[in-house]
């Protein structure tokens, strides 16, 4: 293939490894339903590093219908990998191979339904896709995503605005703790200022929606349908790590990167990027992060590289380890700023 061709885009094929995985764990049952979390936190980060990163910058492609379909691919099978979790944790009850289909659900749905609704969202109000991404959102009770996103985050990255952005002195953990409910409040108030106040906030009423099915569930368990129990603590804790995992994505693409205000112009140095072949192949280029943030409208697969622009020391799936050291996370990233950076 010639370096002035468009790669081809049935490496992006990759990313439905894992949910077809995780729908097979799920009807398996037992240890089968391991190999999400086996696939996601022990496969991922070994063909980050051993695919490597492009180094040839290639130009996009002129059509984009594969690319819709495979959007539309991940989001189908993201429900049927609820489907299939649901399922398995009506039939297997509280136990540990539950909390195993849990997290390999949740970690697949970070993918499949936050990377996928987080493109979707970009469409427009209304529109197939735009709904799509609501109804992701909602499977991992975190609805207010896309408000958040995309009339605060791109709007205030790399600023005290932001929650989403994360502090040079922040490891993962205090971030965590911060971000979550920071952007949920960001929406709240984001929807106040439209004059859509109290319960007329789509805010308060997507989280009154989510607390109203977990009570459902509840209800049909002390009821006598004793199925209801495993499927409310199982949709929690796969709705859990997912949202951690997208805040973790969040924490690694601004991680000190400041800007003195959102009056100062965003640049290519103030988002993290990695040329790293699974993570981008995977994960629809998310990881071009920085021509997303210039070029918001652009779809996911006309996206840039920066060669200058701050490189992360591996993909996404092989920084997760370290990032939970905060230590030895600071450690890999020292020598990497740009510059000119603006540090908190």
């Amino acid at each position: 293939m010639s370096e002035d061709s468009p790669e081809a885009w049935t490496w992006h094929l990759l990313g439905l490894i894992s949910p077809v995985l995780v729908i097979t764990g799920n009807i398996l049952g037992g240890v089968y339903t391991m190999m999400g979390v086996i696939f996601i936190w022990g496969v991922g980060p070994l063909l980050d590093v051993l695919m490597g990163e492009s180094k040839v910058i290639r130009p996009p492609r002129d059509s984009g219908t594969p690319f819709i379909a495979l959007l539309w691919a991940h989001g189908i099978l993201h429900f049927i990998m609820m489907g299939t979790f649901m399922w398995f944790a009506a039939n297997e009850g509280v136990t540990a191979w539950l909390v195993a289909a849990a997290l390999s659900t949740g970690l697949v749905a970070a993918a499949s339904a936050i990377v996928t609704a987080h493109e979707l969202g970009h469409q427009r109000h209304g529109s197939p896709g735009w709904r799509l991404a609501r109804a992701l959102l909602f499977s991992i009770n975190y609805p207010h995503f896309t408000i958040e996103h995309n009339h605060n985050h791109h709007r205030n990255v790399a600023t005290d605005e932001d929650p989403a952005s994360a502090r040079k002195e922040e490891g993962i953990w205090s971030f965590w703790i911060r971000t979550i409910p920071g952007q949920f409040m960001s929406s709240v108030r984001i929807h106040n200022e439209k004059n859509k106040t109290g319960f007329s906030n789509p805010s308060w009423r997507g989280f009154a929606l989510q607390l109203s099915s977990f009570g459902v569930l509840g209800a049909m368990h002390f009821s006598g349908f004793y199925w209801a129990l495993p499927i409310m603590v199982g949709w929690f804790i796969l709705s859990a790590i997912a949202i951690l995992t997208l805040e973790y994505v969040n924490y690694i693409r601004h991680w000190g990167l400041r800007r003195e205000s959102n009056e100062r112009k965003f640049l290519a140095g103030h988002a993290w990027n990695t040329e790293a072949r699974w993570s981008r192949w995977s994960l629809i280029e998310l990881t071009r992060h920085s021509d997303h943030h210039i070029r918001a409208s652009v779809p996911f697969w006309k996206l840039r590289a920066y060669p200058d622009a701050p490189t992360l020391p591996s993909g996404y799936y092989a920084c997760w380890w370290p990032c939970l050291v905060p230590p030895i996370w600071r450690r890999m990233m020292n020598g990497r700023f740009p510059e000119d950076s603006v540090t908190n």
